[in-house]
Formats: C-alpha cells, structure tokens, sequence
C-alpha cells in the first residue's frame, strides 16, 4: 500500500527504531493495515498522518514500554516523559537528538493544521494520560506483581493508547464531534466498550508474544489465572465469556442514540466499530503477534481469507477471536 510505504518510510528515517532489523520487523508488521483497516473511509491525507501516528505509538511501546532500560524502571521512565509532555503543550521545542520528541512535535503541527483547538486538545489529553499510564505498567514489572482484575480493565482503556486514536476518527474523517457530544454518557460508554473488546482482543492475540518478554503480566488472560486461581484454559474461556458480555453491552447501548444522536455521533460510532472490526483483522496478518504462535497454530477467518495457520489453537482462544469483531447491528445509524 502506498500510503504504508511512505509512512514506514518516515518511521525508517526517524531514527526511533534501533536498526535495521528493527525496522524490517516493523515492516513485515504491516502497521499501515492497521491504519487502512480501521480508517476505511478516511481521504489519504488523513489516513497518512493516522498512519504515522500509529507508527509512533507501536515504536514507543518497543522502546520506552517494552525495552529493559525504561519498561521496568518507572522512576527512569517518569524522568523521560516532561519532554514530550512540554512538546504536547506547545511549550518547547525537541532536542535534534531527540527522535521521539522530534517526531511528536511534527505530529503535533501536523494534527493541528488539520484539527480544530478543541479536537487538537483532546487528542493531547488522551495522550498525556497513555503516557502517565505506562509509568503505572512499569512500576508493577519492577516489583513483578500483576494486577488485580479492577485495576487492570481500568488502566487497559489507558495503556492501550486506544484513545489516543479514538480522538483522532472526527479529525480524519473531517467532521467535529462537540465537546458536549465527546462526554455524552452514551458516547462515553460505547467508547469504553469498544476499547474493551479491542484491549482484550489484543491480549489474547498477543499472549504468546508478551509471555515470552513480559511473563504477560499486563494481560487479561494472566491477571484472571492468577487472581481466580484459572487454569490457562479456563482463564481463555473467561475472557471468550467476558468478552461477549461487552459485545452485548455494546448492542444494547445503540438503542440509546435513536434518541438523540447527531451526524458527527453516528459517524463516530460506527468509526468505534471499524476500530473493533479492523483490529482483529490487522492482528491475525500481521508478524507482529502471529509468529510468537506456536508452528502450527490455527487461525479463524477474518475478511473473507484464512489467516496464517495451519492445525490446531487451544479452543477458548479460536472461539474469542471468531467472535472479536462486532456483528453487524439490526440498526443503521447512516
């Protein structure tokens, strides 16, 4: 894809990302289809600042989140974020050798250009709040403990960076969700609804690859085992459970906008199910979390292909994903 092409190639010439096989990794991550797959809509200039956007958070997540020297020392992580806190407001520039500064405050000019103040606004407090967040991650690897069930469906929404690119689906679709409209109840909850399911989603298809690093301690599939004393089989057929409960949430609360919802409302939501629906997909293609699998590993069909695999999954895992995308409502909001 193009737009995929140009936007890994700024990610390339960034140098946020240590190497070369660093950035063949990200490459062969496919990135740019998360972007297009939960974006469908969006003009390309949209869908390539989206796409950068996305690039930055997947390379922060590997350096600062992931890495040895600042995942697992929040004290350092916390010294490392005022920078890009102060780049977020507007109050200083990046130091050249500075990559993620550097790149944060393009992004910043570049969303501007394009967003209204309100939206723009927006936009920096969800990311300031997935910043602090990662300081909350860190300091439980430090001291090695997973949290409890509560504490972690709460932060997940926050962790995630879902909603850093929630604030963005008004902007890239070139409408204005009000700010009344943004904090409506409904909108509210059908946006952490839909961060749920992708949050979950995501640590079911990447909980080979965080065990591997990470002991999976910020996963759902870990924190149900160890707080409800699961075994690993049965903590996958309670997030299979649990996730179909917040698909059925998320149905129910649509009836609610019949009663209200403006345009920009109704656009924005049916934006929260591309997200839903497009993160699934990019997740079974993409190397990123497909090759920490066992050989062999099947996969269900998504987007009307057969995703890498070729022999068995454990059965709760293949039942939560072939559920994972929201099914097409009875109602049609556009």
């Amino acid at each position: 894809m193009e737009v995929d092409a140009e936007s890994h190639a700024w990610l390339a010439a960034s140098n946020m990302l240590d190497g070369p096989k660093t950035i063949e990794h990200f490459r062969r991550s496919g990135i740019g289809l998360l972007a297009a797959r939960t974006n469908p809509t969006v003009p390309r200039d949209s869908l390539r600042l989206i796409n950068d956007w996305y690039n930055w958070l997947f390379a922060f997540d590997d350096a600062f989140c992931e890495g040895e020297s600042m995942g697992h020392r929040a004290a350092a992580l916390a010294r490392a974020l005022p920078p890009l806190l102060e780049i977020l407001d507007g109050r200083r520039k990046p130091d050249s050798d500075d990559p993620f500064g550097v790149t944060l405050h393009e992004l910043f000019h570049r969303i501007s250009a394009t967003a209204t103040p309100a939206q723009v606004d927006r936009w920096r407090t969800t990311v300031k709040e997935y910043l602090f967040a990662q300081i909350w991650e860190a300091a439980n690897r430090e001291i090695d403990l997973i949290p409890t069930l509560e504490e972690y469906v709460l932060m997940r929404r926050i962790t995630g960076a879902t909603f850093t690119c929630f604030a963005l689906i008004d902007v890239g679709g070139g409408y204005r969700l009000e700010a009344e409209e943004w904090h409506h109840p409904d909108v509210r909850a059908l946006s952490d609804l839909a961060c749920d399911l992708i949050g979950w989603d995501n640590d079911l298809l990447s909980y080979a690859k965080e065990r591997g690093k990470d002991k999976a301690r910020h996963n759902l599939v870990t924190v149900l085992a160890t707080h409800r004393a699961l075994t690993l089989q049965e903590a996958l057929e309670e997030v299979s459970r649990m996730h179909n409960d917040v698909i059925a949430a998320f149905q129910a609360r649509l009836g609610s906008l019949d009663h209200w919802a403006t345009l920009p409302v109704r656009k924005y939501v049916r934006g929260l199910e591309h997200w839903v629906r497009g993160h699934i997909q990019f997740s079974l293609g993409s190397a990123r979390y497909i090759h920490a699998w066992p050989t062999g590993t099947r996969w269900p069909e998504t987007g009307g292909r057969q995703s890498p695999g070729a022999s068995s999954s454990p059965s709760a895992s293949e039942d939560a994903s072939s559920r994972s995308s929201l099914q097409p409502s009875s109602k049609r909001f556009l």
